[in-house]
């Protein structure tokens, strides 16, 4: 049985089984200086019903990596090498654009970083969710809108008949921001990724929306994909983490292995220059160096030229992405941890 609201069967995936599979994702811009190769095989899991933080610095592919998920990556100048991108026993990147627009919104949504570029300015807020329904599930212009007013007091935007009118700009960050999850959940998706879904707000806001998230994420069995540089965030909503850095998974495990586990020098390193109470501020931890061209990456391990433990194999070959622990997985040739 079917419902109208989901467009789901009972026959769902049982928790805790591969929902989604990124395998060997590369992805490249070409641009007037050159090929950007901005993700290099890639491998991550999202399973039924979990939450999947990924962190890494400003540049090192993880918006790039969803974007590739929902085939969002402008072509050109980017352009998806290889790789392949599962769901429900499909290849995202074999399907037709048509196919691939009845996936979006409604099996895979994403919230974008930034509300007020992400809504329609002509449109009001209800007119955006109420598109929602119409395009995925037929329904009826007026009953689209009245189910756009349900989704916006699940979301808890007070008097939502009224924002429900409301265009973008005469809604606050928040209230945009929860406008964008009641359209991202309207037709209840097997995935959420969420792409810096704080940024813009407020300490106060940022755990409103976050607490949001996982309320709904609850009710709805769904799964979320975290993207963030925020590890708190991470400790908090996420039950496994991938690290990435360069265009690269280097760390990948249940959060609180790597949190009191991590294998990689670059977790080591983000790990160590997060403020924390038990811990003095002088001894925050500074990773040396700059994050650098993805045109220009050393040869060998791309954090080579930045880590504290490298040798010379480092600098001479690339470091296979190997077990650590239990479902913990690292991309480096140290065979204990120095710290």
């Amino acid at each position: 049985m079917t419902d109208h609201r989901t467009g789901l069967t009972s026959a769902a995936a049982k928790a805790g089984d591969p929902l989604l599979e990124v395998d060997g994702l590369s992805v490249s811009f070409h641009l007037l200086e050159g090929v950007v190769p901005a993700v290099a095989g890639v491998d991550l899991v999202v399973n039924q019903g979990e939450v999947l933080g990924i962190v890494g610095e400003s540049g090192c592919g993880k918006s790039v990596t969803a974007k590739s998920v929902m085939r969002l990556i402008p072509c050109p100048p980017g352009r998806i090498d290889s790789g392949r991108v599962l769901f429900q026993g499909s290849d995202l990147l074999e399907l037709s654009e048509a196919e691939m627009a009845g996936i979006r919104g409604d099996k895979i949504s994403m919230i974008f970083q930034e509300p007020m570029t992400s809504l329609n300015p002509a449109f009001t807020v209800g007119d955006q969710i109420a598109e929602v329904f119409r395009f995925h599930r037929g329904t009826k212009k007026k009953e689209a809108f009245e189910l756009a007013v349900e989704e916006l007091k699940r979301v808890e935007i007070p008097d939502p008949g009224k924002r429900a009118r409301s265009y973008p700009h005469q809604l606050s960050g928040g209230m945009r921001q929860r406008a964008m999850i009641a359209i991202a959940l309207a037709c209840r998706p097997r995935i959420l990724i969420a792409d810096e879904p704080t940024t813009a707000l407020d300490v106060t806001i940022q755990a409103q929306i976050l607490h949001l998230i996982r309320q709904l994420q609850a009710e709805i069995g769904m799964s979320v994909m975290l993207i963030t540089h925020n590890l708190g965030l991470v400790a908090a909503m996420a039950d496994r983490l991938v690290i990435m850095y360069a265009g690269r998974v280097v760390e990948e495990g249940p959060v609180e292995d790597i949190f009191a586990d991590h294998f990689h020098p670059y977790t080591h390193g983000l790990l160590r220059s997060v403020p924390r109470l038990d811990r003095p501020a002088e001894e925050l931890m500074e990773i040396k160096g700059t994050v650098p061209k993805l045109t220009e990456l050393p040869a060998g391990c791309p954090f080579s030229n930045r880590c504290q433990q490298v040798m010379d194999r480092c600098r001479r070959h690339a470091p296979e992405f190997k077990e650590v622990g239990p479902g913990h997985r690292s991309r480096c040739w140290l065979e204990r941890m120095p710290w």
